[in-house]
């Protein structure tokens, strides 16, 4: 077997609308092609030993050992692939169930699809499944747990932390999108000019002083006791002379602990001799060059958490912990205490396992004891010195027991610190009297505290803290979001996103958009190139000026990734039409149209789907949408607008020459279409058709109908405002004229237009695809056949997997089908065919250039013009009359 590629969808796509996180892999079975399941002897019996746990997925059958049953009738590998790379992310703690296999249309490849939690772990699945699956075939040992570890640390590595994940999580339940901006947990919820960023528990509002005073316990310590706030008597130190003077002073026992800690790094409690005194001073110097000595107060430890400077948590910690039996020495206490199934590897499981670091040898060795020690029957041994439940502690949620005084204490302190999000640690016999009464003190403030605890206590009522998170950064009658048009289809659809941006724009939005040409923020090209893939559609939404987005989206990214968006408000298909197809197992028109639906199906209910009623593929879309469908139609007879009409839906018609908006039976005249310069006089009826979907994106947004046609009338095609949409150049005795056009039904369109242009000859600069069929290659021959008096073929830039020759004899067949006599030259590098149809251009001809590389080619057009225009007039011999003279 041999893995082709591996994707990972991050949003709604060609699979799924609804998963958005899943893995797709094109595998070539080779010759196991031939050998489904039930041909490879012993292989049930064998998958059966290593991965028994697989007789649970019951696969199409519907019952447990449905899958055993499918292998044992007969089922090709990628199917078995599919099943094993679910089970291993469960069995490494990542609990998944969604996957299919489906052929690609190239015989013995397949797509083999999974759903995943986290990516790279899913990735390393995809691969892990075809090794076991092939070891199985060929009767090999597997070490399948050194896999199911290696997918547990991928995780640990890459996983959002679980204070971080709770508050993302809360956001996605109320949807509110979001993105994450590093590796690490810095993550931005909402989009553009209306997100909110969090690190952690820290959060785009939170006080970056308020942080420094929380890392510095020397300034907290300063202000909390200003305050009459209790705290632990203490002293500063930064060498082994002044512990000594710490030590007289504070006296035992004590804590000592780095300034600048945190997690418990460096920190040691409870010490009664100076040697303790002097190893807990090098511990805590390794974290912080000062090091603070206190008074170890004794009591239980408390964790107050207070938000938007409400209390709103508390939890009892207790360290990681052994109790003796009398009978079980303390590593199989330790073993014990780890096989609750609460416990787990890092931030798996709602417990982390309790491991022996060198810290935890030192405590058992301090009280005389080793791992092989029987500790008495009752006897508590603590395993560090911190109740971190990172290092094996406990919590217990106490906040409906914590006294009046105390919770506005906490409250009191987060305002002194100014914490929006604040952790309190308190060190106290009873955390239900006042800290007054009992003697307890304040031991430390921490900035982003963690919500593990409080998220799921070991004992107690579970808080859902990160609610309160998101209440703050997104209060009643906030949004997070902006709204976002989407357009897709096979043609036109640049032109529409130009279109509507220009449109969003002067109605004094700030947009952001996407398109073939490259991103803009604000009209401000920011990165050039195809950009209408997922990684794009995030630049504009994470662009904190943009608050109105429009993005165009291609089939290629929503296949490779899916959309670059969970949702958005409003979602065109211009068309569709046979282009890409044979490329990533998309074969057909229909399926083509199932990749372009993904847009439509990701509009909001309260939204629009925005589709082309004269295409049928189009058109049947509006069954699988969940949002409101408006049409648009060049016929102002279609019989479907006029059904739509009767419903009370809206639509955009091209009726009597006029753009109109039809709601219900009432219509809305927008603007005559020859007053529109995009259409050329009303003769470019393809530039018509992407008007009519964008006035309709402006009606639905509740634009003014004087503010729409404003629109229209102002936006002048160019090489600045649509390159290479039907750019025209008018030179001295002919004309030329520049355009995208690179499929059959985009040259059909333009041939609509070059057929009521006077010019002649008419003369086509072509070339063909390399990735595209044979049939679509001889396709644009035979049209451009059809629309040229003189053909001139060049090649591609790049050749996409054929040879030159290739494309050039699939050209010259559909040429020749049409017309044998065709007048062809043939010039491969596209700047030497343009200069060549310019220094031969014949008077009043037209010269159509169809160019794939749009920048280069409009330089080099626009570079003629410039010497056409220094020749005409030479400037250099004007004479400048004197200012005087002039108007005399």
């Amino acid at each position: 077997m041999k893995i082709l590629e591996i994707n990972a969808m991050r949003g709604p796509n060609y699979w799924s609308i609804r998963r958005h996180k899943l893995i797709v892999m094109r595998l070539d079975l080779e010759d196991l092609e031939d050998r489904p399941t039930n041909k490879i002897p012993g292989f049930l019996d064998r998958l059966k030993e290593l991965l028994p746990s697989l007789y649970e997925h019951r696969c199409s059958e519907g019952y447990a050992g449905g899958f055993y049953h499918r292998i044992e009738e007969g089922t090709w590998m990628g199917h078995v692939i599919e099943h094993i790379a679910l089970e291993i992310q469960t069995l490494a703690g990542m609990d998944v169930g969604f996957g299919r296999t489906r052929e690609t249309g190239v015989p013995g490849q397949y797509h083999v699809v999974f759903a995943y939690l986290e990516e790279e772990v899913g990735r390393f699945a995809a691969r892990a499944a075809v090794r076991l699956a092939q070891a199985l075939v060929d009767g090999e040992k597997y070490d399948l747990a050194s896999d199911i570890q290696d997918m547990r640390e991928l995780r640990e590595r890459n996983r959002l932390g679980p204070s971080t994940d709770s508050i993302v999580q809360e956001a996605i339940s109320r949807g509110i999108p979001w993105i994450r901006l590093n590796k690490y947990s810095l993550c931005q919820l909402g989009y553009g000019a209306n997100q909110k960023r969090i690190q952690a528990t820290v959060t785009s509002q939170t006080s970056s002083i308020a942080v420094e005073i929380a890392c510095d316990k020397e300034d907290t310590k300063t202000l909390l006791e200003a305050a009459e706030v209790p705290v632990p008597r203490g002293e500063i130190i930064k060498t082994e002379a002044g512990l000594k003077d710490a030590v007289s002073y504070v006296k035992y026992p004590l804590v000592i602990k780095p300034i600048n800690g945190n997690h418990g790094r460096g920190i040691t409690v409870n010490i009664n001799s100076w040697e303790e005194a002097v190893t807990a001073f090098e511990a805590a110097k390794r974290v912080s060059n000062s090091v603070i000595v206190e008074k170890f107060v004794t009591g239980e430890d408390y964790r107050l958490l207070v938000i938007d400077y409400k209390l709103v948590a508390a939890a009892k910690r207790t360290p990681a912990r052994v109790i003796g039996d009398g009978k079980h020495s303390i590593k199989e206490l330790v073993d014990i205490v780890n096989s609750d199934p609460r416990r787990g590897y890092g931030h798996e499981k709602v417990l982390t396992q309790i491991d022996f670091n060198d810290l935890t040898m030192t405590i058992i060795h301090s009280k005389g004891y080793t791992l092989d020690t029987v500790l008495p029957d009752g006897e508590i041994l603590n395993l560090k010195d911190t109740a971190n439940l990172s290092t094996g502690g406990t919590a217990e949620d106490v906040l409906d027991a914590v006294h009046p005084y105390n919770v506005f204490m906490a409250e009191r302190i987060a305002r002194l610190i100014g914490l929006d999000i604040c952790g309190i640690d308190i060190m106290t016999s009873d955390i239900s009297q006042p800290l007054t009464d009992t003697g307890g003190a304040v031991l430390e403030v921490n900035a982003a505290p963690g919500f593990r605890m409080h998220l799921a206590p070991t004992e107690g009522l579970p808080r859902n803290v990160a609610a309160n998170v998101v209440d703050m950064l997104f209060p009643p009658g906030a949004t997070a979001r902006i709204p976002i048009v989407a357009v897709t289809g096979t043609n036109g659809k640049t032109t529409t996103t130009r279109l509507i941006a220009h449109m969003v724009k002067m109605m004094g939005h700030r947009v952001g958009f996407t398109t073939t040409d490259g991103v803009y923020i604000q009209n401000h090209l920011m990165m050039s190139g195809d950009c209408t893939g997922p990684a794009s559609a995030e630049f504009v939404l994470k662009d904190p000026t943009v608050n109105f987005a429009v993005l165009e989206c291609a089939r290629g990214g929503i296949l490779r990734a899916g959309l670059g968006f969970h949702s958005c408000d409003m979602a065109i298909v211009t068309n569709v039409a046979a282009d890409h197809l044979g490329l990533k197992g998309i074969n057909t028109v229909e399926q083509m149209a199932r990749v372009k639906g993904v847009v439509v199906e990701s509009v909001r209910p309260e939204g629009y789907s925005i589709l082309n009623a004269d295409d049928d593929n189009v058109y049947n879309m509006r069954n699988n949408v969940q949002s409101k469908v408006a049409l648009f139609s060049m016929d102002e007879n279609n019989p479907r607008i006029k059904e739509h009409s009767k419903n009370g839906g809206i639509s955009a018609l091209y009726e009597n020459g006029f753009i109109t908006i039809c709601k219900g039976e009432w219509k809305i005249r927008v603007a005559k279409a020859v007053n529109i310069p995009l259409t050329y006089g009303g003769r470019a009826g393809f530039m018509i058709q992407n008007i009519l979907p964008s006035v309709l994106v402006g009606f639905l947004n509740n634009f003014k109908i004087e503010d729409i046609s404003t629109a229209l009338e102002s936006f002048i095609p160019s090489p600045s405002t649509t390159p290479g949409r039907l750019n025209w150049f008018n030179f001295k005795n002919f004309d030329v004229v520049l355009d995208y056009a690179h499929n059959p039904a985009g040259l059909r369109a333009l041939q609509h237009f070059i057929n009521k242009i006077d010019n002649t000859p008419k003369v086509g600069i072509i070339a063909g695809i390399g990735d595209r069929r044979d049939e679509d290659n001889m396709e644009i021959g035979r049209i451009c056949a059809e629309m040229f008096d003189e053909l001139i073929i060049r090649q591609d830039k790049h050749l996409r997997g054929k040879k030159d020759h290739e494309i050039i004899d699939l050209l010259l067949a559909g040429i020749h089908q049409h017309d044998a006599n065709k007048p062809v030259t043939i010039i491969p590098k596209e700047s030497e065919a343009i200069r060549y149809a310019i220094e031969h251009a014949k008077k009043a001809s037209l010269i159509v250039i169809c160019s794939d590389v749009v920048t280069e080619a409009l330089n080099l057009v626009q570079q003629f013009k410039e010497e056409e225009a220094n020749k005409l007039y030479d400037y250099k011999n004007v004479e400048i009359p004197n200012i005087e003279d002039i108007g005399h």
